[in-house]
């Protein structure tokens, strides 16, 4: 007999104990207790309390175990809409890893043609260069990728939007280079009638050649200076020619060069006669090469009948040596090269 003692009688379940002995079962569990007044079993009532707590009991294991069954599911398996939306997810980090790749090739294909297009077709065009730090810059602000960074894979997708807005800058940039060079190849007729290409006086056996351009020593003050041109020596009166089609910007007395004759060929090019004793020519005037410009003279600072004679290209001077292939064949130009390369001194 199942039988619970306390301190006045036995609290007893005879009909559990007779079910249990037959081999049956209950979920539901039925109390006695012997009562000595009445010599009687009496049923034991819980509480209403006593019932709250067991139903309340019972909820929080199940409460517990739910819970704990429903974050092992979660966290162990996946549902199907979360394995398909793993599977889009590494499909999608695939393709921006193969889209980062085409863009590298992308980028050092485009590099190579802005290297040909800067050190071969503006060299061979004499067109002005594109500076590195235009071709190759950034896009301004720091935060410009910010509203990237809340992806999962925020590094990746900012390295590759960033690598196409490069791609994208750069090839505007390129295209505009192109249709530049295209508009100068279209014009190289022209051109190559205003670029400066001869010498300046007759000069065929380069005895008039007098000083190079670069360092060299000043006539008056005997110290190192740089000579922004060519001196050519020749007898006062020698006729002086232009070396390119162009126009007459300047033709009067400037300091230090004396009678002074500027030209624009366009193009970026200009040409400047110094030291004349008689400008044939006046502002405005239309020239062609080998037209007679002027005669030479000691006018300005001078040590003696000479002309100096200077090639701007971009508004910077350039070694006029350069400009003499039309009216030197190949081993006068080296010679040439070689007498303008002389250190010694200027004559002005």
């Amino acid at each position: 007999m199942f039988c619970k003692s306390t301190a006045n009688y036995y609290i007893c379940n005879p009909l559990l104990d007779r079910i249990t002995q037959m081999g049956l079962f209950r979920s539901r569990k039925v109390y006695y207790f012997y009562n000595p007044n009445t010599l009687t079993y009496e049923r034991v009532y819980p509480s209403v309390k006593e019932r709250f707590f067991a139903v309340l009991k019972h909820l929080s294991v199940g409460i517990f175990i739910g819970t704990i069954a429903f974050f092992a599911f979660m966290y162990i398996f996946s549902s199907p809409m979360e394995l398909l939306l793993q599977k889009e997810n590494n499909l999608l980090q695939t393709q921006y890893n193969i889209l980062s790749r085409r863009l590298d090739e992308a980028l050092n294909v485009l590099d190579d043609i802005q290297q040909r297009d800067e050190n071969l077709y503006r060299v061979i065009f004499q067109a002005r260069t594109i500076p590195e730090a235009v071709r190759k810059s950034g896009f301004g602000g720091a935060n410009r990728y910010e509203y990237l960074m809340h992806l999962s894979n925020a590094e990746l997708v900012m390295g590759t939007t960033k690598k196409m807005d490069m791609l994208t800058k750069q090839l505007y940039i390129q295209s505009n280079s192109l249709e530049e060079l295209f508009s100068i190849g279209k014009n190289l007729e022209a051109r190559s009638r205003c670029v400066p290409a001869i010498q300046p006086i007759a000069n065929k056996n380069l005895k008039h050649t007098a000083s190079g351009y670069g360092m060299r020593i000043d006539p008056i003050y005997h110290t190192l200076r740089f000579h922004s041109g060519m001196d050519f020596s020749a007898p006062v009166g020698t006729e002086i020619y232009a070396t390119g089609d162009g126009e007459v910007i300047f033709s009067g007395w400037r300091q230090g060069y004396g009678n002074c004759i500027i030209i624009d060929h366009g193009y970026e090019f200009k040409t400047l006669y110094g030291h004349q004793s008689e400008n044939l020519v006046h502002v405005g005037q239309k020239v062609t090469r080998g037209e007679t410009i002027g005669l030479v003279g000691n006018t300005g600072k001078s040590t003696g009948p000479h002309l100096h004679y200077e090639v701007l290209l971009n508004g910077k001077v350039d070694n006029p040596a350069k400009y003499y292939y039309k009216d030197l064949v190949p081993d006068e130009y080296d010679e040439m090269i070689q007498i303008a390369e002389n250190h010694g001194q200027v004559m002005d």
